[in-house]
């Protein structure tokens, strides 16, 4: 048992998105800490919930139901601009789109997020993207820009960017998915030694053999937080389905 203080406690999360016509529950009672130091993954199939969670987790979005516990505050009430601060403050994002900004340099897309931070001034700003820079290798890249940069290089400065606010957790929104199997085993290696360097990580993805390196593991079907055994069973449940509905067409159509 992890006797660390939870950097984020979540009771009875749920997500029902409506429209005029259609309620979709997302989430459903889940129920999660993540404490400090540990690297912990997400995964699931497609439209488990899985980017709803990390939305939820992110402050980018809010539960329709339960608690979130962030750092030792209650965050599930904030609202949006109160929401933004403590997501500048308290976490860093790794997407998978990367999202730098072209006209700016390397060194300008890690020093960003922080001019909005009014505790630190240009010289910290600096120093602290330099810093994040030399964590990730791209130290020696700081005056180049997104395209003179490899897919692996531009998330390693992703990483960087989000490591540069000194956050209390970092998430990780299918880091892989835009890099080729080498550059994503080299970005994945790297998580990991921040990890053992102290980092507190959370990495959502859908690729089982990156899940399976996470110190703990959480899998997600259709909204519920389900043990290894339940998600393998409703796997294979799903595609007994699947596999009997093709079969029904097939003998429709002949």
């Amino acid at each position: 048992m992890n006797t660390s203080e939870p950097v984020i406690t979540l009771r009875g999360i749920g997500k029902v998105f409506q429209t005029d016509e259609v309620e979709t529950h997302a989430l459903h009672d889940v129920n999660l800490d993540i404490h400090r130091g540990e690297y912990v993954s997400i995964s699931g199939p497609s439209g488990c919930g899985k980017t709803t969670l990390l939305s939820i987790l992110g402050l980018l979005d809010t539960a329709s139901s339960g608690n979130y516990v962030l750092n030792g505050h209650d965050v599930s009430a904030l609202g949006a601009t109160a929401r933004a601060r403590v997501r500048n403050a308290e976490i860093g994002f790794i997407f998978q789109a990367f999202n730098l900004i072209g006209d700016l340099t390397v060194q300008e897309n890690v020093e960003l997020p922080l001019s909005f931070r009014h505790d630190l001034g240009a010289a910290q700003r600096r120093a602290r993207a330099h810093e994040a820079l030399e964590r990730v290798g791209m130290a020696h890249r700081m005056r180049h820009y997104p395209s003179q940069l490899s897919g692996g290089q531009q998330q390693r400065v992703a990483v960087a960017r989000a490591l540069a606010g000194r956050p209390a957790i970092l998430l990780a929104d299918e880091p892989t998915g835009n890099l080729d199997s080498r550059n994503g085993e080299a970005v994945i290696a790297m998580l990991d030694e921040l990890h053992k360097g102290g980092a507190t990580i959370c990495v959502v993805t859908h690729d089982v053999r990156y899940a399976e390196l996470a110190q703990r593991k959480i899998r997600l079907f259709d909204g519920r937080m389900v043990d290894e055994e339940t998600f393998h069973r409703m796997r294979r449940e799903d595609e007994q389905r699947l596999d009997a509905l093709i079969g029904m067409q097939g003998g429709v159509a002949a």
